[in-house]
């Protein structure tokens, strides 16, 4: 992990992710930026420690059947620890697609998170200096850069930072010189383009 990440997820999207209150799919992106950055990881960690610390205080009430082994299964699965931040895969759990075309010098890849709400989860891999069209979102948008970087309004985004964005915002990103772009994606209702050549490719890039 490194500390040379400079965008992170809000203090509310971690503690939702600490919590475990966020979808699949949202959750598995910020996975993919938590086991890159030491910051992030860490505030994880306090956020399970005050929410431990509730659950100390909390008046007990009886289980239903087989509520303790499911959350001690959901404990073993996701891992909490030091270690299991640090070096576990969050993707390991996951069937890629092969890599396909969606338009000029880009491709993606599924993930093979059940699509639920709208939000799918896919990979995205663009070639250096690629200008993806401007656009903005119907709802969610996070991204975790794994490879290379992109920029676009609202800044630089190299490895490891992540992008959290709604129907609110709208952007043109460019990837960087130097490297392919590859990233991680949670989109949930897909992106409207903005120009009149991009409404004119709507149907055609598949995103």
């Amino acid at each position: 992990m490194t500390n040379a990440i400079t965008h992170h997820p809000s203090e509310e999207t971690l503690a939702e992710y600490a919590a475990g209150t966020l979808d699949e799919a949202r959750r598995l992106v910020v996975a993919m930026h938590v086991t890159r950055c030491s910051v992030c990881a860490d505030e994880v960690r306090r956020c399970e420690a005050v929410g431990g610390v509730f659950l100390e205080r909390a008046h007990s009430v009886a289980l239903r059947p087989g509520s303790l082994e499911a959350a001690l299964r959901r404990i073993d699965e996701r891992g909490s620890s030091e270690k299991d931040l640090q070096a576990k895969d969050p993707l390991a759990d996951y069937a890629l697609g092969p890599w396909r075309w969606v338009g000029p010098g880009v491709r993606q890849r599924s993930v093979s998170v059940p699509e639920v709400d709208g939000m799918k989860v896919f990979m995205l891999r663009a070639a250096p200096g690629t200008r993806l069209p401007h656009h903005k979102h119907v709802g969610y948008e996070w991204t975790c850069v794994l490879e290379g970087a992109f920029e676009h309004e609202f800044g630089r985004y190299g490895a490891g930072d992540f992008d959290e964005a709604d129907e609110t915002m709208e952007h043109r990103p460019t990837v960087c010189q130097g490297e392919p772009c590859i990233c991680i994606v949670a989109l949930q209702g897909g992106i409207e383009l903005q120009s009149r050549l991009g409404r004119f490719l709507q149907p055609i890039i598949r995103l």
